[in-house]
């Protein structure tokens, strides 16, 4: 039985329930942020919880609980959860006042919800084949920095991938490669590993961050820049990178092969050092 946290209330999941008027469910008028978690330690919760306050501010909704109160309260449902590897789901929304407005109510108290699922890593064929992605324009508001609640541009992005049997949606706007519909991409040309800037345009991922250390602690070349489309298509190496899918291959893109059409060396050498990461600091609390 998994166990969630619920505005005050450890219950099982199973029983979580929020109001109808709630915000979150009227108008996606919520923040989210997903944390994984190694051998029952959350990895980099304070960048988490930095990225958390971040959105919050960004949609102008109080933090609340402290950075402390988060901490407990995620110990506890890892505790509480099976598994020694988990995905912890933390969400804040508006509230609810009864009312169905645009208008933020004055005076509403935010529903605070945490749950936990078991954190599934992508198949072995998956990493030794590569996967497939489609493309599409990205089509989503101008604060994709902001990890909120509102996702449906982002679903129907994502399904268009599974409608055609891929992975992933590599989305492309004015030109410029900006991140998957639930990833960020990199690419790779001449040994050179490229990463799109932190910007209004994309999330910043916790595990852009990770691969962005691993290439500047092992002197792989990288250019963090604005990648063109072309660039991109032309690439020797894509990769998909999150929290739950880690470093993926990208071997195919809209039905044409990237590279050689099977995953590249620097691919290969990231993916051991990601792994040896994962083990050392990763499952030991860094």
């Amino acid at each position: 039985m998994q166990t969630a946290y619920l505005n005050g209330t450890l219950l099982p999941l199973a029983e979580a329930r929020v109001p109808a008027m709630d915000r979150g469910f009227l108008f996606g008028d919520g923040a989210y942020e997903v944390i994984p978690v190694y051998s029952r330690r959350p990895f980099r919760l304070p960048e988490h919880l930095h990225r958390l306050r971040h959105t919050l501010d960004g949609i102008r909704l109080a933090n609340p609980l402290d950075d402390a109160e988060w901490t407990r309260l995620i110990g506890e449902i890892i505790a509480r959860n099976d598994g020694e590897d988990q995905s912890v789901y933390l969400q804040i929304t508006r509230g609810a006042d009864g009312k169905r407005n645009h208008a933020f109510p004055a005076h509403v108290t935010p529903t605070v919800f945490i749950m936990s699922e078991p954190l599934v890593t992508p198949p072995p064929e998956q990493r030794d084949t590569g996967i497939a992605a489609v493309s599409a324009p990205d089509v989503r508001w101008l604060r994709c920095d902001l990890k909120t609640t509102s996702l449906l541009a982002n679903c129907l992005l994502r399904q268009l991938a599974v409608d055609t049997g891929c992975v992933e949606t590599i989305l492309f706007r004015d030109g410029f490669m900006t991140e998957g519909a639930a990833s960020n991409i990199f690419a790779v040309k001449a040994g050179v590993l490229l990463a799109p800037p932190k910007n209004h345009l994309m999330l910043p991922g916790i595990t852009y961050d990770v691969v962005l250390e691993l290439a500047a602690a092992h002197r792989l070349a990288c250019e963090v820049r604005d990648v063109a489309e072309a660039e991109a298509r032309a690439a020797d190496e894509l990769w998909m990178t999150s929290s739950t899918k880690e470093v993926l291959p990208i071997t195919l893109l809209d039905g044409r092969a990237i590279g050689t059409g099977t995953p590249g060396a620097v691919f290969r050498q990231m993916y051991a050092w990601y792994q040896d990461f994962k083990q050392t600091v990763m499952r030991g609390g860094g």
